[in-house]
């Protein structure tokens, strides 16, 4: 049998963390850490998400209404407690939320925090998408955020982080900067498109992340809790050799329920502490994009 490369992406090389020179975050910060908030929507009768209990023939109320428990008041207690710890937040939406609880996206707006764009509703994939239909659904999402939100996203999170092989290129061409699909690095890394400009993509966490910890694998919310503080604590020390990105993605139906946050508030806070002494930047992914992207053309 001869062997021969495998095929390949072709958006970035392989290049080991250690042998790599980047900018310190601002104020000369090791560990930089982002909250993303994932706040979604799912059509009674229809639905693509986590489940609680076994699928039930639609209408499935009890996983829908588990789900919506998320926007009526598990989202309204995380916002509380981001206040609390005055931690800013990316607010990861479906723009299908604008139709049915538009006063949570305008709480995210008021509070500051950045708006990514999530897809319409979690019950699409659109690597089901032909190129022309994702395409539209791009512009369609960052279209109605810009309109509703006043704010134009630079960032994207594909439902289900579904990709077609054109979904970077597709980006790019309409008008995104980063994208938070890829959980290879800790570190940004720029992605190659069609057009020439870069994509960055931004660390997203896909272990420190409440679904497949919580439901997948179901831990108790305590561990989950002090697996983040693990996490925190580990990449603390590393990002002394160097500056790093640690996301933690949270979802208001799983996360906001009374007894997982009561947990989650002593992670953040022991957060919070580093934060007030100096040592970790709390920041968006947004933020992590731009400096990235300027970073890169100073060099």
């Amino acid at each position: 049998m001869i062997s021969a490369p495998l095929s390949t992406h072709g958006r970035f090389d392989y290049q080991p963390i250690n042998r790599r020179k980047m900018p310190a975050w601002p104020q000369g910060n090791g560990l930089a850490v982002y909250l993303g908030f994932n706040i979604e929507h799912f059509a009674f009768g229809e639905g693509l998400g986590a489940k609680l209990g076994p699928a039930s023939p639609q209408p499935d109320v009890l996983n829908y209404s588990w789900r919506e428990y998320g926007n009526r008041v598990g989202a309204w207690r995380c916002l509380e407690l981001f206040d609390d710890l005055r931690m800013p937040a990316a607010a990861l939406i479906n723009t299908a939320l604008y139709d049915h609880c538009p006063d949570l996206i305008a709480a995210c707006v008021a509070r500051g925090d950045e708006i990514v764009g999530h897809g319409h509703t979690n019950a699409e994939r659109q690597d089901e998408f032909s190129e022309a239909e994702e395409r539209l659904l791009l512009q369609s999402c960052r279209d109605r955020i810009e309109r509703e939100s006043g704010v134009k996203p630079t960032g994207w999170l594909s439902p289900w982080i579904a990709e077609t092989p054109v979904t970077p290129d597709l980006l790019t061409e309409t008008g995104y900067g980063y994208t938070l699909n890829w959980c290879h690095d800790d570190q940004p890394v720029p992605m190659r498109t069609r057009s020439g400009r870069v994509l960055w993509s931004i660390p997203y966490p896909q272990e420190l992340n409440d679904i497949p910890m919580i439901i997948a694998r179901q831990m108790d919310g305590r561990d989950f809790a002090q697996m983040i503080i693990d996490q925190f604590e580990e990449m603390l020390q590393q990002a002394r050799r160097g500056p790093l990105v640690m996301g933690i993605a949270l979802h208001p139906y799983i996360v906001g329920q009374p007894y997982r946050l009561f947990h989650l508030r002593k992670a953040l806070a022991h957060i919070g502490r580093a934060r007030d002494a100096g040592d970790v930047w709390m920041t968006t992914p947004g933020a992590l994009y731009e400096h990235a992207r300027k970073s890169q053309s100073n060099t």
